[in-house]
């Protein structure tokens, strides 16, 4: 499966970090769907997908929020508003789950997968890492945000990434104490309003030959 060159590029061009959307307008069931299944196909280190998304629909709790987030209009405005909070630890119980699961989806007898389990137990449970764990989980939650925004362009789907919040108020108001996850960042996404100025900005990048090196 494949789009051509010009398809991408001219869907992430497009897009831009909304800030002004059309509270009138919803996303389609349908694409919704997708948008989640894009989150879910998400790669991950491992495979572990070391993070959840938490959708939040209700009004009052999207109310709740803005003040958490610089009083940024779109959390109220834009079609749908997720919030991606990251694993805070990880246990040989985690890698066994996984385990598990790819045991059963793949119909590879469990045993056969001993190595893989042992070589991430020694890494993020038992190894250095393991103290910093909740970082590389915020890392790998970036990745499915990525991943999101892209997937969102090529629907035609605007979208902003929201790290303007103040994750221990978010923690708190969608009641992640204790869980073992805690708010990374949050994303909006919707259709963008007639009146926001910065849909017709110019995209201010640096050249590739900046950014990419070949060595």
């Amino acid at each position: 499966m494949s789009i051509v060159a010009d398809t991408l590029l001219e869907a992430l061009n497009w897009r831009y970090a909304t800030k002004a959307f059309d509270p009138d307008r919803k996303i389609p069931a349908d694409t919704w769907e997708a948008l989640q299944q894009s989150l879910v196909l998400t790669p991950s280190s491992y495979g572990l997908q070391p993070w959840k998304v938490i959708q939040v629909e209700s009004p009052e709790l999207r109310s709740q929020l803005l003040p958490n987030s610089y009083n940024q209009k779109q959390v109220v405005d834009a079609s749908h508003l997720i919030v991606f909070a990251a694993r805070t630890e990880l246990s040989e119980s985690d890698v066994d789950r996984l385990i598990e699961l790819t045991s059963s989806t793949r119909n590879v007898p469990s045993d056969k997968l001993a190595g893989y389990r042992n070589m991430m137990v020694g890494d993020l449970v038992q190894g250095p890492r393991s103290a910093i764990i909740n970082y590389w989980a915020a890392n790998q939650a970036y990745i499915a945000l990525g991943n999101f925004l892209t997937a969102a362009a090529l629907l035609g789907i605007d979208t902003c990434a929201l790290e303007g919040i103040i994750p221990s108020a978010y923690d708190e108001l969608l009641n992640l104490k204790g869980t073992g996850y805690q708010t990374v960042v949050a994303a909006v996404a919707g259709y963008r309003s007639a009146a926001d100025p910065y849909a017709g900005l110019a995209k201010v990048r640096y050249p590739a030959a900046e950014l990419i090196e070949t060595r």
